[in-house]
């Protein structure tokens, strides 16, 4: 694992370190949303370039925050998934939803809103409970296909 940037021994810059690019977080919530794919990747509403993409995919797998398995059909083709590490970082991209539909004022995609609407009678640990273990069947269905 890379070691990250020390500019001080707070907590909060050194996660910054890690994900405080335009661009992690937004790979992480496309895994949290099935997406397993370069190509899925770059079609997200954000347009990341091919050359950034590699470099976040590079850095979050460096963190062990990803792997990635290859394809069994098509070797050329990378499935990425969240590893434990990465899967314990739902309760911030969670929380992050909430705070920007309080606090934000935008047209939400259409995934945003119903996801929300689900959730909306839902205590939070049930929906953090129920989104690790709705990921982590994903994941292994990825691992027992590749």
């Amino acid at each position: 694992m890379e070691n990250i940037n020390n500019r001080s021994g707070c907590p909060i810059s050194k996660t910054l370190d890690l994900f405080g690019d335009r661009w992690s977080l937004l790979i992480i919530r496309d895994l949290f949303l099935h997406k397993t794919t370069f190509t899925q990747f770059l079609n997200a509403p954000e347009k990341i370039a091919t050359n950034i993409l590699r470099d976040r995919l590079k850095k979050l797998m460096n963190y062990g925050i990803i792997k990635f398995q290859i394809d069994k059909d098509d070797k050329k083709i990378k499935k990425y998934f969240l590893t434990d590490k990465g899967i314990d970082l739902y309760p911030i991209i969670y929380q992050m939803i909430i705070w920007s539909t309080k606090y934000l004022e935008y047209d939400q995609h259409f995934i945003s809103t119903e996801w929300l609407k689900k959730n909306e009678n839902k205590s939070t640990k049930a929906i953090f409970k129920y989104e690790t273990h709705r990921y982590l069947a994903f994941r292994e269905k990825i691992l027992s296909d590749s």
